[in-house]
């Protein structure tokens, strides 16, 4: 029996593509981003409102994530991701059938715990399913799996919310994850890197709490956000005490006396909530100002991603030739440029002026986000993948919630201001747009004018 069982697990990289097909649902949420104006349409929402379909699912996602990869370390990786890929098919079922927006809120939050559990093994299941020497090269066809779902997302929306409504970009995706499940058997499983390790309960509560309350804060009125910072600060010390003090922590505040350590997963936040600005605001202006159809908008905002995985397969080349730090540095300036050119569009912009742009963004956050999964993977020693893999995604999707609320935020006030002075909705949208990218572009740019990648973060595991 043992023999026949060897001979039905798949080969590695057919192994990996079960992987890829599993966690590119997490990206292909994508989708969702434009089917926003349809949602707000369908249920009576102002724009304001439609944040808070991001921030239910990624504040549940975010909170967990670590968590997850924590989970993965101790009980096995592909027994993590299996769970999470059946919490999220019957999530999107759920989405799907969603007769109000709390229902469809509600089920967002199931299929952020799903998504957590997903990708907090993701990364790691893959890693487990090649020899170490492959480190870069595997992270590298992750990331760029990850950005083509994240391409692929739009298109696809476009056409679904066109032939099929808003709902179309959930059930859509029910098919892949319980295909990925259904072939995840013949995946090998890694032993356990470190059997009869205890789980951190109290440390993982404490983590999802301060998250959360983070994330919360951000998205608030003032007169709770106050209370809520307050709280995750709080919250955060007591982890960060209680993290240093046991010997199984959740994860290791030591790390973090590094300052160039520290510092890149800053720059992870600022890049990520940059580049989330298109995807927030994009498909407004694509409709409004540009006047594009659905799939149009859609492909154009494909367009990122698109570059995102062309410079994650790139990447993985150049840190093998120039180091992280450096490919990471030029990415996010990449970025930069991206950002800062999509603040000066109009109403007279042309498409492939929207194109370029949109290309420039996602190639910079390609090259940063595997330069900069490959530093913190390496960081950590094999036993802690799950929890290495879990910080990267994290820090994206920090970026992406304070994004979702800041810049949604910004963008209100400035779009309100300019309607009060007499501007007509086109050019007040105008006004709101503008300022949410230019802020976004110049906030990233002291970041990495500030030199954060000036020393380089020491490898524990060769190439």
């Amino acid at each position: 029996m043992g023999a026949s069982t060897e001979r039905s697990l798949l080969s590695p990289a057919r192994a990996f593509a079960v992987v890829g097909l599993g966690a590119v649902v997490g990206p292909l949420d994508s989708a969702v981003n434009i089917a926003f104006p349809s949602i707000t349409a369908a249920f009576g929402l102002e724009l304001a409102s439609i944040r808070w379909l991001i921030i239910c699912y990624l504040l549940t996602y975010s909170g967990l994530i670590m968590v997850s990869g924590r989970l993965g370390d101790l009980y096995g990786y592909r027994r993590v991701f299996g769970i999470g890929l059946a919490l999220v098919a019957a999530a999107f079922l759920g989405c799907a059938a969603a007769p109000s927006y709390a229902w469809l809120l509600v089920a967002r939050v199931v299929q952020g715990v799903g998504i957590a559990l997903v990708l907090g093994a993701g990364p790691a299941l893959a890693l487990s399913i090649h020899p170490d020497s492959q480190r870069t090269a595997v992270l590298a066809r992750y990331a760029a799996v990850f950005a083509i779902g994240l391409a692929i997302g739009p298109l696809a929306g476009g056409l679904l919310v066109e032939q099929f409504g808003w709902r179309g970009v959930f059930w859509a995706r029910a098919p892949l994850a319980l295909a990925a499940l259904a072939l995840l058997g013949r995946v090998p499983a890694a032993a356990v890197q470190a059997p009869g390790r205890a789980f951190d309960a109290l440390g993982a509560a404490l983590l999802a709490g301060w998250t959360a309350a983070l994330l919360l804060a951000l998205a608030s009125p003032l007169r709770i956000g106050v209370p809520l910072a307050f709280l995750a600060a709080l919250g955060f010390t007591v982890f960060v005490v209680r993290e240093s003090r046991i010997a199984e922590p959740m994860l290791r505040p030591g790390l973090f006396r590094d300052p160039a350590f520290s510092l890149l997963n800053v720059l992870g936040i600022a890049v990520n909530f940059a580049g989330f600005a298109t995807f927030l605001l994009g498909p407004y202006f694509f409709v409004r100002i540009a006047a594009l159809s659905a799939p149009a908008a859609g492909l154009l905002l494909a367009a990122g991603p698109a570059a995102a995985a062309v410079g994650s397969a790139i990447a993985g080349r150049l840190v093998l030739r120039f180091g992280a730090r450096r490919v990471a540095h030029a990415g996010a300036w990449i970025t930069v440029a991206g950002v800062g050119a999509a603040a000066l569009w109009d109403g007279s912009t042309s498409v492939p002026i929207l194109a370029a742009t949109m290309l420039a963004q996602g190639l910079g956050i390609g090259l940063f986000q595997l330069a900069y999964t490959d530093v913190v993977v390496a960081a950590l020693p094999p036993a802690d993948r799950g929890v290495a893999s879990s910080l990267a995604n994290l820090t994206r999707t920090l970026g992406v919630v304070a994004s979702a609320t800041l810049l949604s935020a910004l963008f209100g006030h400035a779009q309100a201001q300019a309607l009060g002075a007499g501007l007509d909705p086109g050019a007040a949208f105008l006004s709101g747009f503008r300022l949410a990218f230019a802020c976004a572009a110049a906030g990233l740019a002291a970041i990495v004018a500030l030199g954060l990648l000036r020393r380089p973060v020491r490898d524990r595991t060769a190439h």
